[in-house]
């Protein structure tokens, strides 16, 4: 065997080496023998993976809103106006709508307020009427009256059938009174709660006369009706709350009456 040469040995060492062989030759400054081409290792790029990004944008932060608790409105119960029981059986109905009176007598002085309930009860059990007319009556103080059970339907000497409606009455003669603020005030509470409690649309909000030959509830008062406003402040008073009611009973309902009488 011919011995190794020093150009032999280093053509043995570069094909053994692959890319090395290119870069011995390259470093001794000789070409490649004839014919060979030079080894080449193909580079592989490795490219990480990106962190996945969510493009959805987060969830706006969660806010609560609540409305203030609801309006408490007193009602002075029966027995501290003196009211006295039924002298017959009530009937029953279901409320469906929401009907405004007035007791057509003029109220100069609101201290007498107690004494005409217990006048309109005396007159309208003489009738043979179970109780007084109404189911709560409101003087010009804003001062609220548990009258006849709201379960039990009114009555009236008018030619309309009381049986489903509502009927609170505002203490005065509305043809030829101004009814006050504060009367107004409480009527929008009592019908805010009897809106919601019975289920009832304040649009069904109306005056006696609506259903009724009659002048009642006034004129003064029944503009304050048909102005819209009304219906309005009910539906605002039940959006933003509505209102309970708080009866005021035994001594405490003959101390309150004590007060406004006196």
């Amino acid at each position: 065997m011919d011995p190794i040469t020093r150009r032999r040995f280093l053509w043995m060492l570069g094909g053994a080496a692959g890319l090395g062989g290119w870069a011995v030759w390259q470093r001794f400054g000789e070409a490649l023998p004839e014919g060979a081409a030079p080894t080449t290792i193909a580079q592989t790029t490795v490219t990480p993976s990106p962190t996945a990004v969510s493009t959805t944008a987060p969830p706006p932060p969660t806010t609560t809103t609540t409305n203030p608790p609801p309006v408490v409105l007193e009602v002075i119960g029966r027995n501290g106006w003196g009211a006295r029981e039924p002298i017959v059986e009530y009937g029953s109905h279901t409320i469906e709508r929401l009907t405004i009176h007035h007791t057509a007598v003029e109220l100069a002085d609101d201290s007498q307020a107690p004494s005409r309930l217990r006048g309109h009860q005396a007159y309208h059990q003489q009738q043979g009427w179970a109780d007084i007319a109404y189911h709560f009556a409101i003087d010009r103080l804003g001062n609220v009256y548990e009258a006849r059970p709201f379960s039990a339907p009114g009555d009236t000497f008018t030619n309309y059938d009381p049986a489903g409606h509502f009927l609170p009455v505002l203490e005065g003669d509305y043809n030829i009174q101004q009814p006050t603020e504060t009367q107004i005030d409480a009527l929008v509470l009592l019908l805010a709660w009897a809106a919601s409690e019975f289920g009832v649309d304040p649009a069904t909000i109306s005056g006696h006369r609506d259903h009724a030959s009659t002048t009642c509830p006034g004129d003064h008062l029944y503009r304050v009706i048909v102005a819209g406003s009304l219906e309005q402040r009910v539906r605002d008073r039940i959006e933003v709350g509505g209102v309970d009611l708080s009866f005021l009973r035994g001594d405490a309902a003959v101390a309150r009456v004590a007060e406004i009488e006196a």
